[in-house]
């Protein structure tokens, strides 16, 4: 491949040896034809290239493997964890990435280290594909710890406020947890039988100890998994926890409104029968404020007597 291809296409490539490693981000149907002219891929593998919403997959062929996985990518903007698609062509000779977007930076870091150093490229692209395959799928699935650690420090903070902060916004944290967290699942979850393939699977392009370097992968792969298990099982409990406390706040106020009610009920009944427009005792056409006098001592009594009442009985 001519550099003046290279300029024409969004794509990259590294020559060390025998091997080569081409890099594509934002693919085009330009590139797509570049991967059809120089490589016998197969027309729906290269179809796949071009659509985001391919789910994890293996396809096995003579020569090569067609790989689709997909990994977290965090959105700080709206607090969520998004699948970031990369599609992966590897045979005896080449190895090929394709993803669409610029966001997943640890296979860019990754391309451009072994593009600027030589002691990195002869040291990942010296050995066979499978090696450099397996750098790359380890670098990707590293990358998912730090994002696992953001949301069990947010669940520990919620866990430390939870008893603490209205519980309106506690409410709303935990649901972005949630949230984040479905997302985080759903990418992970998918990934787990596509490494467990290439381990368990003998592939003879590759030429490695598959069981030992893809077993290390299944291994971290299983490890984010039980996080993010341990994760959702904390959080539904701290909303279980928030759910209990927002029931009995409710209870604390209706609690509080009944008593009040109850103590102003007679009050106004009394008032509400003076105010009736009949003649009464302690009438205004008596020229007294006695009567009115031994109306609110009344009300003062019945109300004491229902305050009684009620802490006598243990409600307040």
């Amino acid at each position: 491949m001519s550099l003046a291809e290279q300029k024409q296409l969004n794509l990259s490539s590294i020559h060390e040896g025998k091997l080569t490693w081409i890099y594509i981000e934002r693919p085009s149907s330009g590139e797509v034809e570049f991967l059809a002219k120089h490589f016998d891929f197969h027309p729906l593998n290269l179809d796949d290239v071009l659509s985001r919403a391919q789910r994890p997959k293996i396809d096995e062929y003579d020569d090569h493997l067609f790989i689709v996985l997909q990994f977290p990518v965090f959105d700080k903007e709206n607090r969520i964890t998004r699948p970031s698609e990369v599609d992966i062509f590897v045979g005896e000779s080449y190895l090929v990435t394709v993803h669409c977007n610029a966001d997943l930076k640890p296979l860019a870091r990754f391309f451009r280290e072994c593009q600027t150093s030589d002691k990195s490229r002869t040291r990942y692209l010296g050995r066979s594909s499978g090696f450099l395959l397996y750098h790359i799928l380890d670098r990707l699935i590293n990358y998912c710890f730090p994002i696992l650690t953001k949301i069990t420090d947010n669940i520990d903070d919620i866990e430390e406020v939870i008893f603490a902060k209205a519980v309106p916004e506690t409410v709303r944290q935990i649901s972005l947890i949630r949230r984040d967290l479905i997302s985080f699942r759903r990418v992970v979850r998918p990934q787990i039988s596509v490494i467990e393939t290439l381990e368990s699977e003998e592939y003879p392009f590759i030429k490695e100890e598959q069981d030992i370097y893809f077993g290390d992968i299944a291994d971290h792969v299983r490890r984010i998994w039980d996080g993010l298990e341990e994760s959702k099982e904390v959080v539904d409990g701290l909303a279980e926890t928030s759910n209990w406390l927002t029931s009995h706040r409710i209870q604390e106020i209706m609690q509080v409104l009944t008593i009040v009610m109850a103590m102003l009920a007679p009050p106004t009944l009394l008032s509400g029968i003076y105010g009736m427009n009949i003649p009464l005792p302690g009438g205004v056409e008596s020229g007294s404020l006695v009567p009115l006098g031994i109306l609110f001592a009344i009300m003062a009594v019945v109300g004491a007597a229902m305050f009684a009442y009620l802490r006598r009985r243990g409600w307040i």
